[in-house]
């Protein structure tokens, strides 16, 4: 198959505007997520992401079965899996465990749920790999109320929690409240989880929630440079991805992940040049010295 036969751009401009919610979703996902994937590394926490998407997808496909809203069954799987994670796992070792624990519980519920659900096979699809068409007007609006809870909640809490995540001996002498910072954080982190299920699958939040921060933090060590350089790969792969899927009438995750994936290729290999550049700059004046002192 060529390209040419897997992308129509015919009507692409009418299609555009039927999913003009779709676009906004992913625009305010990419940089909401962004900014959230640079906490989540610093704090180690890639798998929890996993993990509460899990748990996300099982409370999604609950309320897909029951007819409820698939809003807020994912919300209240990812806020349950969140305070979990939080209140269990105070320590690394304890929070892969609890991890470890929820992901294989949350995915099995969600499969089970899903195979008693007996309406449309798109409805279960879409939970694994996202919908661009299922995104309406109040579902855009409690986006956006979200995300911006989201945002006021980082932050509020984003110095104590760098310092915390940065230097935590030093920052429990100082009376930093670490245990209270890291559930709250897991918290805002369960609630945007929950919100992308919508647009990206729940399979799939790595892609925005993990990669575009991932790929910052190859070119810069910045406090600065790095929040904004996420916030801008999240939403590049977004709104990139949604924007080929609606041409290709393809589920949008796989364009999403795709875009991020090379964002992260392009920043390593730019990162690893940099290094070996620094390196030799540093390299050359030792040398130098040591043929000085030689001769």
């Amino acid at each position: 198959m060529d390209l040419g036969s897997l992308f129509d751009f015919s009507d692409y401009g009418a299609i555009l505007a039927l999913v003009a919610n779709s676009v906004i979703a992913a625009a305010v996902l990419g940089v909401v997520g962004g900014l959230v994937g640079v906490m989540v590394l610093q704090r180690d926490l890639a798998f929890a992401v996993h993990g509460i998407s899990e748990l996300s997808f099982a409370g999604a496909a609950g309320a897909l079965l029951v007819g409820a809203d698939v809003v807020l069954g994912a919300g209240a799987g990812a806020l349950a899996a969140a305070l979990l994670i939080g209140v269990l796992g105070a320590r690394a070792r304890e929070r892969n465990s609890v991890i470890g624990v929820l992901m294989p519980a949350g995915l099995g519920l969600g499969i089970l749920f899903l195979a008693l659900y007996p309406g449309r096979a798109a409805n279960k699809f879409g939970l694994l790999t996202g919908q661009i068409v299922a995104v309406d007007d109040p579902s855009v609006v409690r986006l956006i109320v979200i995300s911006a809870v989201v945002l006021l909640g980082l932050l509020v809490i984003w110095r104590p929690l760098s310092f915390d995540s940065l230097d935590p001996e030093v920052a429990a002498a100082r009376g930093v409240p670490a245990r209270a910072l890291s559930v709250a954080f897991l918290l805002l982190l369960g609630l945007i989880v929950a919100v992308s299920v919508q647009i990206i699958g729940a399979l799939l939040v790595l892609a925005l929630l993990v990669t575009p921060a991932a790929a910052a933090l190859r070119v810069s060590a910045s406090p600065v440079v790095v929040p904004v350089l996420a916030m801008t790969f999240g939403l590049v792969a977004a709104l990139g991805g949604i924007l080929l899927a609606i041409a290709a009438a393809l589920p949008v995750s796989p364009f999403i992940t795709t875009i991020s994936f090379l964002i992260w290729v392009v920043c390593r290999i730019v990162g690893s040049r940099r290094g070996r550049t620094r390196a030799r700059r540093v390299r050359s004046p030792v040398v130098e010295e040591t043929a000085e002192a030689t001769a």
